[in-house]
């Protein structure tokens, strides 16, 4: 566990599919504005095993680690943030992506678990650099990882094909101050 002020961050076990599940269906809709739409069979009990145990078996091969994010008040799950397409040899690199409950947005959440999860990647991972594409009109995931310290670098023309459209994306990142 990882822990900050408002928020701490920690692996998903098998335990958090209920919550897992409760967080995906509740904000469908609103995650789906930013990401692909995604089957109902995503939104099953048994998705929801499969995609930690998934989770659990990438983060012991050095491929994507997945934290479950949590209020230190009341111990809810109010989102996920990863680092996912580790390379290592002469990068050290990875991307981050995250999501936060609707409701729990605009109170500093997200900031805090990027700020976690970028400490953890250049302090633990040992990382070089880390990266994030945020789709343009989505001002407020810029806000949150400039907040965080990263940078903006340009922007990435038809990147990422979110419910069938190739959507442009400002490109950010942040470098290990230690390297």
């Amino acid at each position: 566990m990882i822990k900050d002020n408002n928020i701490y961050i920690r692996p998903l076990n098998i335990e958090d599919s209920l919550e897992i599940l409760r967080l995906e269906t509740e904000n469908r809709e609103f995650f789906e504005m930013f990401s692909m739409t995604r089957s109902n069979d995503f939104y099953t009990m048994e998705n929801q095993i499969k995609r930690i145990t998934k989770n659990q078996e990438s983060m012991l091969k050095d491929q994507e680690y997945n934290f479950g994010i949590f209020t230190n008040n009341i111990d809810k799950l109010i989102g996920t943030i990863n680092l996912f397409q580790v390379i290592r040899g002469s990068l050290q690199n990875a991307f981050i992506g995250y999501f936060l409950d609707k409701s729990s947005n605009g109170k500093g959440y997200a900031t805090e678990s990027v700020k976690l999860v970028v400490d953890y990647a250049f302090n633990e991972l040992m990382l070089h650099r880390i990266e994030a594409g945020v789709m343009l009109h989505n001002i407020a995931s810029m806000r949150v990882l400039e907040k965080a310290g990263f940078h903006k670098e340009g922007i990435a023309q038809k990147n990422v094909k979110i419910n069938g459209i190739w959507e442009d994306h400002q490109v950010l990142a942040i470098i290990n101050p230690h390297d």
